[in-house]
């Protein structure tokens, strides 16, 4: 009877067994089939497939931690920061140059900590948190002001001009490059100045020889005065040159300069504009039209001002085919017409339209940069018939030093090509608009 339960208990136990190795040999050729494709070809038992499958793995773990490590030291060495969170915004990992612009001294490669702790920017956490919520890639520029524990060193740390471009990563991680653009702005501050200081020294010598030029002009009869005609235009072109590029630096060093504002009614400047301007424009037989309130009025540094219509308005001249029109549109955009606008603040949009050729498109963005040159085939100097002299062509800095006055003001200007006529649009749109009643308080 012993001898039967034992063998049934052993029979029992075999067959126990057996079962839990056909469960577990079913468990593994499951577990491996989605490693390799492949694999239901080899016909080897299923313990080597399995440690075969395994060391696969592992070489293919080694090969990423291969490539990782080269990426990781590409980016160490990159001429760019870069910076990765998780996300929680914990710090995982940055290169030698993130850490060079952030001072990032107390994060060491390996640790995993909150960004905030490390680097106080408000910009750089704001951007990050929006390109997780975006999921898109983010740009934005900022002055970093760093902090440091050490007070001796704050003293020498200066503030630094940076550019982000963040993109997203998987699991709510985000990475950032960072460009310090402060070395740029130092080499433009430099240039600028050793600019000005040529320009302060250009003054004096060109007078003396505009002066030398008006002595020959009296005392020469033609054909060969002409030949001082043409020297005394190029002498005007580099002292209007000179003066305009010393106009320019002053309003890029102090972008508010020294306004004076007043109130200014924008027909009748506009009319007293063209007025200067007709003797150009009867040449060609053009013709102004203005459309807008008969009583508009704005606060603005008048002298300012009418620099600004008088080049806009020489250009739409210089670029008008014979028998054209120019037209003058002026109108007022409340705070739900005007994104840009602030709550309660009404902006006064000038809209300046020509008949003429038009900026090309490759030039658009950049009609207001100094020195910019676009189409040769848009000039065309409106010179008299059966003149000696050549044309004079604009400096290059008419439309950067208009863009600044705008700017100094308040304002707001864009170049475009009006979908009518084809010609050159430029749109400005100045705030401060004044009422007539209050309009004596300025006058």
């Amino acid at each position: 009877m012993f001898l039967l339960g034992f063998c049934l208990g052993l029979a029992v136990g075999i067959g126990f067994w057996i079962w839990q190795q056909m469960q577990l040999n079913l468990y593994l050729r499951r577990a491996i089939k989605p490693l390799n494709s492949h694999s239901a070809k080899v016909a080897l038992p299923l313990l080597p497939r399995l440690r075969q499958e395994i060391g696969m793995l592992k070489q293919q773990r080694q090969n990423w931690q291969r490539s990782l490590d080269t990426y990781k030291e590409l980016l160490d060495f990159a001429p760019l920061g870069y910076l990765q969170v998780d996300e929680e915004n914990q710090l995982l990992w940055c290169n030698q140059q993130a850490r060079s612009i952030l001072y990032l001294e107390r994060w060491q490669p390996g640790q995993v900590r909150l960004l905030l702790e490390l680097v106080r920017s408000y910009e750089l956490d704001q951007l990050i948190e929006q390109t997780r919520d975006l999921q898109k890639p983010q740009v934005r520029e900022w002055v970093f002001h760093p902090s440091c524990e050490n007070a001796a060193a704050m003293s020498i740390m200066k503030s630094l001009a940076l550019r982000a471009s963040s993109l997203p990563l998987d699991q709510g991680q985000v990475g950032v490059f960072l460009e310090n653009r402060q070395p740029l702005l130092d080499m433009n501050q430099i240039r600028d100045r050793s600019f000005s200081d040529l320009a302060h020294e250009l003054r004096t010598p060109l007078t003396s020889i505009r002066l030398v030029a008006e002595t020959l002009q009296n005392r020469l009869e033609p054909p060969l005065n002409r030949w001082v005609n043409r020297l005394m235009q190029e002498v005007d072109r580099l002292i209007n040159l000179v003066q305009s590029w010393l106009e320019l630096t002053q309003m890029e060093i102090n972008p508010t300069m020294q306004l004076h504002p007043e109130a200014v009614e924008v027909r009748s400047l506009v009319a007293s504009v063209w007025e200067t301007l007709e003797p150009l424009a009867q040449r060609l037989h053009l013709t102004l039209t203005y459309s807008g309130a008969e009583n508009l009025w704005m606060k603005a540094d008048r002298s300012r001002i009418y620099q600004v219509f008088l080049n806009l308005l020489d250009n739409s001249i210089k670029y008008s085919p014979p028998g054209a029109t120019v037209r003058v549109e002026a109108k007022i955009l409340s705070a739900e017409n005007n994104r840009q606008s602030k709550i309660g603040l009404q902006y006064l949009e000038i809209n300046i339209i020509d008949s003429g050729v038009g900026f090309a498109e490759v030039d658009l963005p950049h009609v207001f940069e100094r020195f910019y040159r676009g189409d040769k085939a848009r000039y065309r100097s409106p010179v008299e018939e059966n003149s000696s002299t050549t044309a004079v062509v604009g400096s290059g800095l008419g439309l950067a030093i208009v863009r600044q006055i705008v700017l100094a003001h308040g304002g707001t200007i864009k170049a475009m090509n009006h979908p009518q006529t084809g010609g050159a649009w430029i749109q400005l749109q100045i705030p401060e608009i004044v009422t007539n009643s209050s309009s004596q308080d300025y006058s």
